[in-house]
């Protein structure tokens, strides 16, 4: 016999208190469900729906990026708003994504040797194939991570501080980042530290401290650093992700909205009236991802923004579950007809 070992006394793991976010219909039955934790927040603050444990703690891997570009705004960067979108973003790789960070660096006095990121292919398939065929292989520009990388770097150049060192925990520009972290979230208990997928440090945050940065920044007075980053997000969603991503498509479909992807299954975001959300998929799958987006961003009351594009909204969330390649059911919200638009609500598996 096997057993599973129990965790330590004292220990929390993600997987405590989790709810049901998501079910895969496939015909007339549930095939898969995808567990989790998720909070939404009204314009106040309060949260109007909540799934499993808002207070979990997790990585926000690349949902970080907008907190850790104002942190590079107060350090002295100084962008333009696509270029400070791509400081934000997890790219697809396309031409535009590259020129973008080739363009921080030149101006930064900087080459393509001062990145420190992982190297990687583009994300983005054509632009994979063709960076390929023009004889590249893998290279930390390609990668999905290469504007944050350059932004740090140019940061760095801006403030008088070493270029070679920008990923150690240490460095003034990571703990401005960590500063920065602490007073957005709100959260109290001392960050979990560890280096994410593209070697930069990364900091853990509640999911109910995620939303709350978004919230702030969303909402933060004109000129600030973090309605910088906010307004370049928004007006530039194509640097932020690319062609075919959920994220570029979200902030098209609603005026005003800036949101962020994170790998395993993290997202947060938040509409102009401070609305935020945040939520983490328990096994990291994206694939219940754009249907859950969808889900919150209503619940967050965003057809109530101007401009906003139901149709587009009602795409975004419409997963397919193919057979023999053609629809044969869906990835399904469950909460998602039984709570209304700022309606008060706690949902637990």
């Amino acid at each position: 016999m096997v057993s599973a070992a129990a965790p330590q006394p004292g220990t929390a793991s993600v997987a405590d208190g989790a709810g049901l976010l998501a079910e895969v219909v496939r015909g007339e039955l549930v095939e898969s469900v995808h567990l989790g934790h998720l909070v939404v927040l009204a314009p106040s603050g309060e949260p109007v729906l909540t799934v499993g444990d808002p207070g979990a703690v997790v990585y926000p891997r690349s949902s970080l990026k907008p907190l850790q570009a104002v942190a590079m705004l107060r350090s002295g960067l100084d962008l333009p708003g696509r270029l400070l979108a791509l400081a934000a973003a997890s790219h697809n790789g396309e031409p535009v994504h590259l020129d973008g960070a080739r363009e921080i660096l030149d101006a930064a006095g900087l080459g393509l040797d001062a990145l420190q990121n992982t190297p990687d292919l583009p994300l983005h398939a054509p632009s994979a194939l063709a960076w390929q065929q023009a004889g590249h292989g893998p290279e930390p520009v390609a990668q999905n991570c290469s504007g944050k990388h350059a932004a740090m770097l140019a940061t760095c150049v801006a403030a008088g501080w070493d270029t070679a060192t920008y990923r150690d925990p240490g460095h003034p520009l990571q703990r401005a980042v960590a500063d920065v972290v602490r007073e957005l979230t709100g959260d109290e208990a001392p960050p979990h530290v560890t280096v994410d997928g593209c070697g930069a440090p990364l900091l853990s945050t509640t999911l109910e401290g995620l939303a709350r940065a978004f919230a702030r920044m969303a909402t933060a007075p004109e000129g600030s650093a973090e309605a910088q980053v906010a307004a370049a997000m928004s007006a530039h969603p194509e640097m932020v992700g690319g062609t075919g991503r959920d994220v570029t498509d979200a902030m098209r479909a609603v005026p005003g909205l800036f949101c962020k992807d994170g790998a395993e299954g993290v997202y947060a975001g938040a509409l102009p009236s401070g609305a935020a959300f945040a939520f983490k998929v328990l096994d990291g799958a994206g694939r219940p991802r754009p249907a859950l987006l969808a889900a919150v961003l209503r619940a967050a009351g965003a057809l109530d923004v101007p401009g906003a594009d139901a149709g587009a909204l009602d795409a975004l969330g419409t997963v397919p579950v193919l057979g023999h390649g053609e629809p044969v059911g869906e990835v399904r919200v469950p909460f998602a007809a039984a709570v209304a638009p700022g309606r008060a609500a706690e949902v637990r598996a």
